[in-house]
């Protein structure tokens, strides 16, 4: 029986690998809308960042999504970010 191959991306604060499943996927689309990505299939440049309040205060304070999709992060995405990961 064939094994299914598990996704991994590199987390853009931490720079680990992790599976897919474990990380969140910030998007800057063509039109430079900034949003978090739930499906982790929408068009534009993707940052991956781990489901780990400390790795998301670190981001916030070192803008490393920020450099990463080249555009200020507004504030909201960090807080949407923050509220998904507390559930």
């Amino acid at each position: 029986m064939k094994i299914k191959k598990v996704p991994l991306r590199t987390c853009v604060v931490s720079n680990e690998k992790c599976p897919k499943s474990e990380l969140l996927r910030v998007v800057k689309n063509n039109d430079g809308d900034v949003f978090v990505d739930l499906t982790g299939k929408a068009n534009g440049r993707g940052a991956y960042i781990k489901k780990d309040l400390d790795i998301l205060k670190k981001a916030r304070i070192s803008k490393k999504i920020d450099r990463h999709l080249e555009i200020e992060v507004p504030n909201e995405v960090y807080d949407e970010l923050e509220s998904i990961i507390s559930k």
